[in-house]
């Protein structure tokens, strides 16, 4: 999985530029960030993994998407589900917060969400829909993807494709 670095999270460090140092595929919370943490982070290949829910559960400031985003910086977003400070696994919960707390569009939350996940797991194969991938893919019961950030609690997963084949739900 190569390494992956909690940073920044509770308070300014060295973490993010530790982790940019040590090629990390991720450095994850980034809550804190300097300029210098940004401007590491934008010229780097180390994914800026959010935690807004954990953000969320622990009343911890939200860290700046847009800021990242607008310099640059590859950002992916997760639910980091554990019992001590995040017990969600809701990606749609992650994208509602994102979208209004880290002032990320719908489209660059459901990218963060997806091909920014698959970067720090360093797969091409997963994370978009094209020729040669997985065809791993939900179905909304919903018009359009942002219903994800717009109806945060509402399950809207209709279907779930993995390798191209029904795993969960009915086709109607």
């Amino acid at each position: 999985l190569g390494l992956r670095l909690h940073a920044n999270q509770l308070g300014h460090g060295p973490g993010v530029q530790l982790g940019v140092e040590l090629g990390c595929a991720s450095v994850d919370h980034c809550t804190y960030l300097s300029d210098d943490d940004v401007a590491a982070l934008a010229a780097s290949s180390t994914v800026a993994t959010l935690l807004p829910a954990s953000d969320f559960c622990t009343r911890q400031p939200y860290a700046d998407g847009r800021r990242l985003l607008d310099a640059g910086a590859t950002v992916a977003i997760a639910t980091n589900c554990n019992p001590g400070s995040s017990y969600t696994t809701s990606m749609s919960l992650c994208i509602a917060l994102a979208v209004r707390e880290m002032r990320m569009t719908p489209e660059e939350a459901l990218l963060a969400a997806t091909v920014g996940g698959a970067r720090p797991l360093r797969r091409d194969d997963v994370g978009r829909l094209t020729p040669g991938c997985r065809a791993d893919m939900v179905v909304l019961d919903a018009p359009s993807y942002v219903h994800l950030a717009y109806r945060p609690g509402v399950p809207l997963v209709l279907v779930a494709i993995e390798h191209g084949e029904v795993v969960a739900g009915v086709v109607t």
